[in-house]
């Protein structure tokens, strides 16, 4: 009798733990269903939230591996789409890798919406092959506005260089007639700004008023990373603070580095953003800030391959990103802007 008792009162606890555990695993289970915060949205940063969709390579530093990690040096929350994933980029013999088309890219955009995830500050863009696939930005633009109409869209156009298209033809059309006017800041280079306006640029004055035509077809920030004029290189900055008002313009005049580097136009693009940002109303220190970063890289850059042993002008250089980033983060202002009157 007494055993039975015992037994019984031994089944009895069995089924009590038995029913703890239970009940222990469905309150882990519906705790598992409330996942924290995000914390770059409950508590931003001072400075932002950025969706950057550029190329991606995994050696080497182009696209978002040049543009992502000056960002977050500069206190931005950045999360990288990479339109491809590539071995290495495509100046190398050969490379391996994967698209990101259209329909990917917007899977990726209904991912974040599905958690309220697609608050943004700034959108950037860079490197974009297909004309599907810009399309699909220009869907993302419309998409980040509805949820915060205050958007920054920071776009290079990378459309070619020195004459030469590095993209089908057909896109010129579609960033001139669609994605300039939406962006809020454009970064073309000379040859760039050339294919966006239509008018040919070989002076300063040229310069300018392709800013003056490209801020009557949207953006109110235009900077011409780079414009020969003479053999020398410029930068020309321009902020049209109040539709219909005259541009506040400026030059920075630039020195010539003999050789040839990648991901420059990427990783200037992210730093401008990053500063025009800090200093909304000062595109001109914004741009002296991003200069004097971007030399004292390539500066840098040279000297270290050229301490390697290597003839810096035989080949293009990968940019030494990482041992730079004290010039990213605190740059000495050694390149000042002229202030055009």
């Amino acid at each position: 009798m007494l055993k039975s008792v015992f037994i019984g009162s031994r089944l009895k606890s069995e089924l009590i733990q038995s029913c703890f555990v239970f009940r222990s695993r469905r309150s882990i289970k519906k705790l598992a269903m409330a996942p924290p915060p995000v914390l770059a949205l409950a508590l931003p940063s001072e400075t932002g939230r950025v969706l950057s969709i550029q190329s991606h390579t995994v050696q080497g530093y182009v696209g978002n591996k040049s543009a992502v990690f000056p960002l977050q040096l500069l206190g931005y929350d950045v999360d990288p789409i990479n339109s491809v994933q590539f071995s290495n980029h495509t100046g190398y013999p050969t490379f391996k890798g994967q698209v990101l088309n259209g329909d990917q890219l917007w899977d990726l955009i209904e991912g974040l919406e599905a958690n309220n995830l697609l608050y943004y500050t700034h959108l950037l863009t860079g490197y974009i092959g297909s004309v599907s696939f810009l399309n699909t930005v220009l869907k993302v633009v419309d998409k980040l506005r509805s949820i915060n109409p205050n958007l920054t869209y920071v776009c290079d156009p990378v459309l070619g260089d020195e004459g030469k298209l590095y993209v089908a033809q057909e896109l010129v059309s579609v960033y001139r007639e669609k994605v300039v006017p939406v962006a809020s800041m454009l970064t073309p280079n000379q040859f760039e700004a050339e294919l966006l306006t239509g008018l040919r640029i070989v002076s300063e004055q040229d310069g300018r008023e392709a800013c003056n035509i490209l801020h009557a077809a949207g953006p109110s920030k235009v900077v011409l990373t780079s414009i020969n004029i003479d053999g020398n290189l410029l930068l020309i900055g321009s902020h049209q603070k109040e539709k219909g008002q005259p541009p506040a313009q400026f030059r920075i005049p630039i020195p010539k580095i003999p050789a040839y580097f990648t991901g420059t136009g990427d990783l200037m693009t992210a730093l401008l953003l990053g500063w025009s940002n800090k200093y909304p109303d000062n595109l001109d220190k914004a741009a002296e800030l991003s200069v004097s970063s971007l030399q004292a890289l390539l500066v840098r850059t040279v000297n270290d391959y050229t301490r390697a042993g290597h003839d810096c002008q035989s080949s293009s250089l990968e940019i030494r990103l990482i041992q730079s980033q004290d010039d990213i983060r605190n740059p000495e202002i050694k390149y000042k802007a002229e202030i055009y009157n």
